[in-house]
């Protein structure tokens, strides 16, 4: 199956500043466990809700909303791709995952529909 891991943003992370590179360093050989074990699909980090744009729909008309969005804990800051066998193998390489960001912070894990989900 296939989940994103979706790391969520915090007040420090919407703020736009510097990127501890010692978080970045225990990210990239996290990153490395795990595609050596054959399950990273793909994983980005994204830049604060401030550089982002919402379009909201009401009918036939569209809004552009400028960011940023609040609350920043309701905001993504990255995410990966992960082809696991199923949630409990998701779950053990998420807490396994260094602390993302300063601080307390989140990851969600949800799963893809698949087209066996959809029959």
């Amino acid at each position: 199956m296939r989940v994103m891991v979706l790391v969520k943003a915090t007040a420090d992370s919407e703020a736009d500043g510097p990127i501890d590179p010692a978080m970045m360093a225990a990210m990239g050989r996290f990153n490395d466990e795990l595609e050596a074990a054959g399950l990273l699909v793909e994983a980005n980090g994204l830049k604060p809700s401030s550089y982002g744009k919402r379009i909201a729909f009401d009918g036939a008309e569209r809004r552009v909303i400028e960011g940023p969005f609040l609350p920043a804990r309701e905001q993504v800051a990255g995410y990966w791709i992960w082809s696991v066998a199923n949630m409990d193998e998701a779950v053990a390489w998420a807490k396994r995952c260094p602390n993302p960001m300063p601080g307390p912070s989140e990851i969600e894990i949800r799963p893809f529909y698949e087209l066996d989900d959809l029959s």
